[in-house]
């Protein structure tokens, strides 16, 4: 199981493309600023985008490909699924 997912700030002026095994427990250290860093330099604690994967190789190439988007690219894939940039992860907490 793989995740590609997509934090931001406050100001949605920052986007951060990650990948993990496990996105409850990645959100969470990103949120607690365990991990110094950019996530952690740039407040970015919302997420607004996910994908899940069965196969983590999968999920790589996915976020290899993300991150070679332009920010407009970027926006509109998140806008497609979530148009308010709400913080998905708020159920969690």
């Amino acid at each position: 199981m793989g995740y590609i997912y997509i934090l931001t700030n406050a100001s949605k002026t920052t986007l951060y493309i990650g990948i993990t095994n496990d996105l409850r427990r990645r959100y969470a250290e990103h949120l607690s600023g365990i991990n110094d860093g950019f996530t952690k330099r740039y407040h970015l604690h919302s997420l607004v985008y996910f994908e899940q994967y069965n196969d983590i190789k999968e999920a790589i190439r996915r976020e290899k490909q993300l991150k070679g988007w332009s920010r407009a690219k970027k926006d509109a894939l998140i806008n497609r699924l979530n148009p308010e940039w709400i913080n998905l992860a708020s159920q969690w907490l």
